[in-house]
């Protein structure tokens, strides 16, 4: 199963994983108590729930999420796997402690006061990058994202879009809660920038653009990649469609700034190329980031 994860006990990958979700479990919390509750914000899973309540009948928000969280995670555990389950215990504790304990030393006055908007956006920023160091751990908060990691699972879709699907219904609840249209379009705000930076944290965020070049001068295309850019890449033999000439398609991954400088060259040497430039989310091999660097 894709979420099973096999660290060795105590061992660096053990470490690594349980370190992201102490640090990501704190981030979450400072982002719901510092800048999510203070303003009624229901950014949709559990805790949205748990701020509902709060300001409805005044009950701890690291209580209630963790009462709710409990039986979800029992279902992540049957269809996500034990290991991962241990994993969203650990997870849905912690935040559910960091929260409480945000809650009995700060209290609930806003970090920002009478901005609701910019409390938006740096509480979803908080939320989404805690949010996906926990995911890369391979381990879950508990709540919401656990439906949204299921349905990733047997769909194959971006978390951070299917967190974005599951939690905006839970924002019209607030509506009807606190009959303010403003709490529902903050909370929004709030869901789209989360679920952006979970997928930027998860996937990475990279420069690097792919590039597919076809073009009658490849010979010469190929050598400024090899010497200039000091990139290398495939060529692949090619036909083309209307003509059925054979051709070289040059595949190769480049950085924003050499994309500009291929560009360039292109135009100068045949403006008659076809050049594709597509952004790439994760380059793993020589001259990018290793294998290793997806492990945890």
């Amino acid at each position: 199963m894709a979420y099973i994860t096999k660290e060795k006990f105590l061992s660096k990958d053990w470490f690594k994983a349980y370190l992201l979700i102490v640090i990501g479990s704190f981030i979450m919390a400072a982002g719901f108590v510092l800048f999510i509750s203070p303003y009624k914000l229901a950014p949709g899973g559990v805790y949205g729930i748990a701020i509902m309540l709060h300001h409805l009948f005044e009950l701890p928000i690291g209580v209630i999420g963790l009462a709710i969280d409990i039986p979800l995670t029992i279902i992540a555990i049957k269809i996500l796997g034990p290991r991962f389950g241990v994993k969203t215990v650990v997870g849905f504790v912690l935040l559910s402690g960091w929260i409480s304990l945000l809650e009995f030393s700060w209290g609930y006055e806003p970090l920002v006061e009478g901005d609701p908007l910019l409390s938006s956006i740096f509480g979803a920023l908080l939320l989404g990058f805690g949010l996906g160091l926990i995911f890369r751990s391979k381990a879950s908060s508990g709540g919401s994202d656990i439906i949204a990691m299921i349905l990733s699972k047997y769909t194959r879709l971006p978390v951070g879009q299917l967190l974005i699907a599951v939690d905006a219904s839970i924002v019209l609840v607030a509506l009807v809660a606190f009959d303010d249209w403003k709490i529902p379009l903050y909370s929004w705000i709030v869901i789209f920038i989360t679920g952006k930076v979970i997928d930027a944290v998860i996937q990475g965020v990279n420069y690097e653009k792919t590039c597919i070049i076809v073009s009658e001068k490849s010979t010469e295309i190929k050598e400024k990649i090899l010497t200039d850019l000091n990139r290398g890449g495939t060529v692949i033999p090619a036909k083309g469609m209307y003509s059925g000439s054979e051709k070289e398609m040059i595949y190769t991954v480049v950085n924003r700034r050499e994309v500009a400088m291929l560009e360039d060259f292109i135009r100068e040497i045949d403006e008659n190329a076809f050049m594709t430039v597509i952004n790439a989310n994760e380059i793993f091999g020589n001259g990018f980031k290793s294998y290793g660097d997806k492990q945890v």
